[in-house]
């Protein structure tokens, strides 16, 4: 198996000499060459064509986020952001995972001692499961079109569905693709589960996509009750269950499948509460969470939507649920939206 090349880019010679240390003490991973600024960055990414790069934000003369645009749309390459602002700077990592980053990690600001090394599983980790992620080049962030809000057919059936989407690595950019081409008067409740550690980030990501929408995309509150044209995100460590009358209860129980929120928690309460009136949606992600909750979805008579290998930025959560045969439609990131109306509405 060959290795996996990774760039590594930060200003600081310190950082960048930690870095390498950490991701080469794994023999499965070699570093081909550091940047100090966006501008290296983007050069040696074309020349280099590295597997994986690890990407600070702050940086002189082109700062991180500005660098990863570039890359994303001139050679599109798996980037973790590694930087102080991950921790503090939610939007600032909402956009960079927006804008199309694999993934991201904490920099400790404290470099002048051993707590560096305390990110070194995870960064190993996460480089690793980078390199699995297949990217295309993209041209920014654009509004996508919205479904016609002439077209949806509302009636009482339709009002008692749900729609609940699971996704994981990549989900963040593959979520602002589908959410805001829901039309504004879309007719049932949705919950989302992407994958992410406790902190503001999913507030962030949430307030983004709803910037984009035609409906309100909010971070999920202990309590909420669901209401048609309103997505509540689950928060960053937290389980989202839904209880009967469409209520909304957070958990801070175990992980499942090794994660927290869990797909297969919030899909698993929302298909025993709707049964057949469930809609279950998986996009991108790394594992199988999920496939449990998918699987519960089509025994209880819902529907249920995954998306094809081609646009998955990591077929994984995908990949299981089709293999199980528990997907009923499988189709690209630009049809989910119009599956996921064809479904509420009984089109066949």
């Amino acid at each position: 198996m060959s290795q996996i090349r990774v760039l590594v880019v930060d200003d600081s010679f310190f950082t960048r000499k930690r870095l390498i240390d950490m991701l080469s003490s794994d023999p499965e991973i070699a570093i081909i060459d550091t940047a100090q600024n966006g501008f290296e960055a983007i050069e040696k990414v074309t020349k280099l064509n590295p597997d994986v790069v690890t990407l600070d934000i702050e940086m002189a003369k082109m700062d991180g986020l500005t660098a990863l645009g570039h890359i994303m749309k001139e050679h599109p390459t798996p980037v973790i952001m590694v930087s102080t602002l991950t921790d503090e700077g939610s939007e600032v990592t909402a956009q960079a995972l927006l804008e199309g980053a694999v993934d991201f990690i904490h920099k400790p600001t404290d470099l002048t001692n051993i707590k560096l090394t305390e990110v070194k599983d995870e960064l190993i980790a996460k480089v690793k499961g980078a390199a699995r992620a297949q990217l295309k080049r993209r041209v920014g962030l654009v509004r996508p079109r919205s479904i016609d809000p002439a077209s949806v057919t509302i009636s009482d059936a339709v009002k008692n569905k749900i729609v609940m989407i699971g996704s994981s690595t990549g989900g963040p950019r593959a979520l602002i693709e589908v959410l805001p081409r829901l039309p504004k008067n879309f007719p049932t409740p949705i919950v989302v589960v992407q994958h992410m550690p406790p902190g503001p980030f999913i507030r962030s990501i949430a307030k983004r996509i709803e910037s984009e929408s035609n409906i309100r995309v909010e971070e999920a509150q202990n309590d909420d009750r669901l209401q048609p044209g309103v997505a509540l995100m689950a928060p960053g460590g937290y389980h989202m269950l839904i209880e009967k009358g469409g209520i909304i209860k957070l958990s801070h129980g175990p992980a499942v499948n090794s994660v927290r929120p869990s797909v297969d928690v919030m899909m698993s309460s929302g298909a025993t509460v709707y049964g057949a009136n469930a809609i279950g949606v998986i996009l991108t992600g790394m594992g199988r969470d999920g496939a449990n909750g998918m699987a519960l979805i089509k025994s209880k008579g819902g529907h249920t939507i995954a998306e094809h290998e081609s646009t998955c930025v990591v077929y994984g959560m995908s990949k299981s649920v089709i293999d199980n045969g528990d997907a009923d439609s499988i189709v690209p990131l630009d049809q989910v939206p119009h599956e996921i109306m064809r479904m509420i509405e009984g089109r066949r």
